[in-house]
């Protein structure tokens, strides 16, 4: 527990409406050389409506989940000071947030500027620039959304931060745009709004992140909203199993094999490619055994703990076998992971698990919320399958599912198997420690497999999207596509047996998995990303926008939004320097004329752009480039300013191209930061195809 000089616990306190008080003691972890803050709310001077706030993770309702996010948020800040006043820490510069769920904090550093002199949106500015928001949830119903009046009640007069004002507090999180629930307040929608740079984590996560909170960039394709993305990894040290490390150390040494874990590298995971088949094989067969002792141990307690004698137990000595294709699949069991897609067809799953030649079979752990009754009831269906003493020695659930059950489940299965409904995986990276033991994925193309699938690696399962009104229809489609795979491709290359009785291709994807996808995982990769991508340039955004810097960028963002409505793209011409009527030949060149309206706004405020792409079936341009073009001359008698560029032609095929205004200022992140955007009507000649040969 953190302490003050004189013995005391540190405390962190909230005000709560009615004249109530949140306080929460600090606790300290090392986590390496990190240190992790815990808050705790279990103090003797608390209430016990607020003695119980940090006492579950989910449930408790509105109000009890809103208090655990402002002692998160808020709290949170203020722990972070207090360590570092007693320990002499330095003050972090960039502030992340993981989801919405810490948001507040946001909120507590303008506080912390406006007690200091600044006005709220200076505050703002200097908050925003030291800021990073992660989203992690690729639905709208994984977004913590709270009634805007029980916030208003929170932060109003006498509540928490009583000297901003509430409706300040209020705009942050409002859904303020089409299809959104302006009575609502979006934890998401305020850390997007209170960070200046933020991220999905995987690629397609970022796309489906930009859809998704496209209404907050009214007038910009989704592929410019400037959310972008950096893929989950993981701490190989905890999920990779010791007898991988042995073997790779004594290919590469220790050091370097445990620097493999740690930073990655190719040239270290390389070294797979000089391990032996049989020392692979030998590796994976040991494996495979352990997972089938730590799978008895624990089926036989759990059905001890259901009320089963010894003498009824004996047949839990057969349960699997060491020598068998080893299936996995472990997770959370919300109804999107699909846990029961395997047995959409049970006849054909139990004809695959029974095989005469080529017999699978399949340990699957996994935990349901305990507030998420349909999970419990996919839960309770595969238990039943499970049961069937037909299928019991091949087809495992194990309850509890926990960190020291998953580091034996992970090296010990030859496939990982994963099967959600997609989009819908943001990440999901359990397929990734099970990589780093060379156990090959079987996934469908979702979340980081979709990124970095090869076959090499594994197996893509394909997925109905034509399908995807019927659910049913659509579960029955992949769930056919999965038996397909699992009987045509997966079995018969673990059990085609070559010289010595291996499976040489079956190792030869083993090898590869490792030395591909081992360097991509990596948590060191992910926060190497992070750095470079977002802490480093937050950082440096940060010390630039001193409270002058933090003043002048507010007052500018306030005269371009009131000044905006004016701006307006009025004429876009385009000349060749050979003959166009429709097509051009590669390596044209078309010069750009464009007349703008700036109202009163200066060429300073803007930049007029050019954006290039292909064009698609819908007539939209896709992998868009934009260019600035250059003003010339002075404004003319109507106030209109000319901007010129040439445009190379560079690429086959349908290509446009299209012109825009975006706001322009040296500590903004980027042209779409403000959300506003000035493009061609029809009738300014935007529409510029030209089919390339």
């Amino acid at each position: 527990m953190l302490r003050e000089p004189d013995g005391t616990p540190s405390r962190v306190t909230l005000t709560l409406p009615g004249g109530r008080s949140l306080r929460a003691y600090i606790w300290t972890a090392q986590v390496g050389r990190v240190p992790l803050l815990l808050l705790d709310s279990d103090v003797e001077d608390n209430a016990p409506g607020e003695r119980d706030v940090t006492d579950r993770l989910y449930g408790g309702g509105s109000e009890h989940r809103l208090l655990q996010e402002m002692l998160l948020g808020i709290g949170g800040v203020r722990a972070v000071r207090t360590y570092c006043r007693l320990t002499g820490h330095a003050e972090p510069e960039v502030f992340h947030t993981n989801e919405g769920h810490a948001g507040f904090l946001g909120l507590e550093r303008i506080r912390e500027l406006v007690e200091q002199g600044a006005d709220f949106d200076a505050a703002l500015e200097s908050v925003r620039a030291g800021a990073v928001f992660t989203t992690h949830t690729p639905v709208p119903a994984g977004i913590d959304r709270f009634e805007a009046a029980l916030v208003a009640r929170h932060f109003g007069e006498g509540g928490e931060l009583s000297g901003i004002d509430v409706e300040r507090v209020l705009a942050l999180g409002r859904e303020d745009y089409p299809g959104g629930e302006p009575n609502l307040f979006n934890m998401a929608v305020m850390g997007l709004r209170l960070a200046q740079r933020a991220n999905g984590v995987s690629t397609l996560h970022g796309a489906v992140s930009r859809e998704m909170f496209a209404g907050l960039w009214p007038g910009f394709d989704a592929e410019d909203v400037p959310i972008a993305s950096v893929t989950n990894g993981v701490h190989a040290p905890t999920w990779v199993a010791p007898e991988v490390l042995r073997l790779g150390a004594r290919q590469i040494g220790l050091a370097r094999a445990e620097d493999a874990l740690t930073v990655g590298g190719s040239e270290r995971w390389d070294s797979v490619a000089d391990i032996s088949d049989a020392d692979i094989w030998e590796l994976r067969r040991t494996l495979r055994e352990q997972l089938v002792e730590e799978v008895r141990e624990r089926l036989r307690a759990s059905w001890r703990e259901r009320g089963a004698g010894t003498a009824e137990l004996g047949w839990i000595d057969g349960v699997l076998d060491p020598d068998v294709l080893t299936i996995g699949f472990a997770r959370r069991v919300p109804s999107y992971k699909r846990l029961t897609l395997m047995l959409r067809d049970r006849e054909r799953l139990t004809s695959l698990l029974l095989h005469p030649e080529r017999p699978i079979q399949i340990v699957v752990a996994g935990k349901a919320h305990p507030a998420d009754d349909s999970g419990k009831r996919l839960v309770q269906e595969l238990v039943r399958f499970a049961d069937d003493p037909r299928v019991r020695h091949r087809v495992v659930f194990l309850p509890d599912y926990g960190m020291a059950m998953a580091q034996k489940l992970y090296p010990g299965c030859d496939v990982w198997l994963n099967n959600p409904l997609r989009p819908l995986e943001a990440c999901g990276t359990s397929g990734m420690k099970a990589a780093l033991n060379g156990c090959l994925n079987l996934s469908v193309l979702d979340g980081w497999w979709d990124e970095w699938y090869d076959p090499d690696f594994g197996w893509a399962i394909p997925t109905a999207d034509g399908a995807a009104t019927n659910e049913d229809r659509r579960d029955d489609l992949e769930a056919a596509a999965l038996y397909d795979l699992l009987a045509q491709r997966v079995a018969p290359r673990f059990y085609d047996r070559g010289a010595g009785g291996l499976p040489g291709r079956w190792i030869e994807m083993v090898r590869r998995t490792l030395a591909g996808l081992g360097p991509k995982v990596l948590a060191g990769r992910m926060v190497r990303e992070y750095v470079e991508r977002l802490y480093a340039p937050a950082a440096e955004a940060h010390r630039a926008l001193d409270p002058v810097a933090a003043r002048e960028l507010a007052v500018w963002k306030a005269r371009v939004r009131a000044a905006w409505p004016a701006v307006a793209v009025d004429h876009v011409e385009a000349v060749s320097d050979g003959p166009l009527n429709g097509t051009a030949e590669l390596g044209a060149t078309l010069s750009l004329r464009v007349s703008v309206t700036l109202g009163e706004l200066d060429p300073s405020d803007v930049e007029v752009q050019v954006v290039t792409g292909r064009v698609d079936g819908a007539d939209r341009l896709t992998r868009t480039v934009a260019f600035p073009l250059k003003a010339t001359g002075a404004p003319g008698l109507d106030g209109r300013r000319l901007y010129e560029g040439p445009l190379t032609l560079d690429r086959t095929g349908p290509f446009g191209y299209t012109v825009r205004i975006l706001p322009s200022h040296r500590l903004l992140a980027g042209g779409a930061e403000l959300g506003l955007v000035a493009v061609p009507s029809e009738a300014t000649g935007e529409a510029a195809g030209v089919l390339m040969r």
